[in-house]
């Protein structure tokens, strides 16, 4: 048995393989090409899975691992910064693609408890597909992506109180306030503990915990995969567990050492997550129920977004930002699937309904991958009808008077202290933008002008009005928001000097071909700079020790500082 496992898992990482480096090949997203992998393995062509419970497992151990590492780049900060949106647009999404939903269930003649499973199934939207795309595109901490997380958690919730409303219904349709009334406690019961210990004993701990590599990890592993375990089994889903592990280690010193070293771990099993969704794909018995896909369909990849566009909108945020808001959202759950099982398990729903419902996953999974990717591409084409989103004023906005700067810089967290520094030397007006509420507090407890936003929003571009500047400097390391720069730039200011950052050297050819004064190669500067002093200075020693203690005077000057400023 242990051999066919083995085996069988072989293979399919095996075919997986072979199927991604095609998607490469073609520059598809390798999501797609995980799920194509899954139907080409699944019972739909090879059948090649038997051991389907093992593969689902490791499965969930992927499921806990991205929400794990997900959790640990959360704080309160950003509880406080995008709770309101979240809860408001989180639960106006929710319930108005529930009642459209169970509107298109009796359209179509299903019971009342079908149209209620179709319409709760449509309402929520893929945790693990949508953090998964965040965190490849390095956009979890981008304003759309913390409002994004935060509905993911708001429905998280409702979805894990739905499931068990509905696994308590009795016979007669009522459901027992006695087990949600527990399932509350249990989650106090539990939270309470873990964020105690998080705050004060683990900090105590931090020389045992991160004293070795092997230690640290060992710990993480147990720390999420038993606060994900702690939550299922008092009711919750791991997923909610999962990430309430990850939230609590959050404040640590050590978190990011933590991510980084659960990484790749994480992204084998998520791909066996991926393979598995794709294997639950059955092709028989969903040709009668294609007129109740197409709709459904509709309401996913159109009208919910719409829903969440018009909600962020009235709240006062900028189309772009909830566009993409909206994209990122536009598909239903591995949720709707328990959701769906439990029902049919019980005799409530037909397995035609069943059928349907994973291929709505699927497909909506496979569009909004695709829309997800190319999202700037999508903002951009249908912007001029997106204005009806939009109120004229926005969060992007800071005052009512605009101040012309002379100088901007995009980004203050990696290196822009020393790009402050020469800007007061040169004793010119400046401004820095960034939309980390921690580098915020930080400018403003230094007193330093600042605006707050994201940087690919038109509108804080035009609030910060850089067509008066002479320089702009971008320490971002986004290569797509210094596209959208360049291009503002040469709209508004194309004699403006612009700086900014890149990450290969095929980017900084692509930004020079573009028209970028200078591009910031952070390897390729360090070496540039100390070649050049091997040249001027030979193999001397005694030089070598005059400039390390230079760096080291500088080094603590910038420690002072930084110091001094927190």
């Amino acid at each position: 048995m242990q051999n066919d496992v083995f085996l069988e898992l072989s293979l399919i990482i095996a075919i997986g393989a072979g199927i991604a480096l095609i998607m490469r090949l073609l520059r598809q997203p390798l999501i797609i090409g995980h799920i194509i992998t899954g139907v080409i393995v699944g019972p739909s062509v090879l059948s090649i899975i038997s051991s389907a419970d093992t593969i689902k497992v490791f499965s969930n151990i992927g499921i806990a691992l991205l929400l794990f590492i997900i959790g640990l780049g959360l704080n309160p900060k950003v509880v406080r910064e995008v709770g309101k949106v979240a809860l408001i647009t989180g639960f106006v999404q929710m319930l108005i693609t529930a009642i459209t939903g169970f509107f298109v269930g009796v359209l179509f003649g299903l019971s009342v408890t079908g149209s209620v499973v179709l319409g709760t199934a449509l309402s929520f939207s893929s945790t693990i597909i949508v953090l998964k795309i965040l965190s490849d595109k390095k956009e979890q901490s981008r304003l759309y992506g913390k409002i994004t997380i935060g509905i993911l958690l708001i429905q998280d919730i409702v979805a894990t109180f739905a499931l068990l409303v509905f696994a308590t219904q009795t016979g007669g349709g009522g459901f027992n306030l006695s087990s949600i009334l527990t399932l509350f406690g249990k989650g106090l019961l539990i939270g309470i503990p873990t964020v105690l210990t998080s705050m004060y004993i683990l900090p105590r701990m931090q020389k045992l915990i991160a004293g070795s590599q092997e230690s640290l990890f060992l710990f993480s592993i147990g720390w999420g995969f038993g606060g994900a375990a702690l939550f299922e089994i008092a009711g919750f889903s791991l997923e909610v567990g999962a990430l309430f592990a990850g939230i609590t280690l959050a404040s640590l010193p050590y978190a990011q050492e933590i991510a980084s070293r659960l990484r790749p771990l994480r992204d084998f099993f998520i791909v066996v997550f991926f393979i598995y969704l794709g294997a639950t794909l059955v092709f028989s018995s969903f040709i009668s129920a294609l007129p109740l896909i197409a709709v459904s369909l509709f309401v996913v990849l159109l009208f919910k977004p719409w829903t969440i566009l018009m909600s962020m909108g009235l709240l006062g945020y900028t189309k772009r930002t909830s566009f993409k808001a909206a994209v990122s959202l536009a598909q239903i759950s591995e949720f709707s699937l328990v959701l769906s099982t439990l029902a049919l398990s019980q005799g409530r729903i037909s397995s035609e309904l069943a059928v349907a419902l994973t291929v709505i996953a699927l497909v909506s999974i496979a569009m909004s991958t695709y829309a997800s990717v190319f999202d700037d591409g999508l903002f951009e084409f249908f912007e001029k009808h997106f204005l009806m989103f939009e109120r004229q004023k926005t969060h992007s906005e800071q005052s009512k008077s605009r101040k012309a700067y002379e100088l901007v810089l995009f980004g203050y967290k990696r290196g822009g202290h020393e790009f402050v520094r020469v800007f007061r030397a040169l004793k010119k007006k400046f401004v820095v933008i960034d939309y980390d509420p921690e580098m915020i507090d930080l400018l403003e407890h230094s007193r330093i002008n600042f605006l707050y936003g994201d940087a690919s929003d038109n509108e804080l571009l035009e609030e910060a009005d850089l067509s008066k500047a002479k320089m702009i400097v971008s320490t971002i390391t986004d290569f797509a928001v210094n596209t959208l720069l360049v291009k503002s730039l040469e709209k508004s200011n194309p004699n403006a000097v612009f700086i900014c950052h890149g990450d290969t050297m095929e980017q900084a050819a692509k930004l020079y071909e573009m028209g970028v004064s200078y591009v910031m190669l952070p390897h390729y500067i360090g070496s540039e700079k100390i070649g050049a002093f091997i040249k001027k200075s030979g193999l001397k020693k005694s030089e070598f020790r005059k400039y390390r203690d230079k760096h080291i005077a500088y080094l603590n000057s910038n420690l002072a500082l930084d110091s001094k400023d927190n």
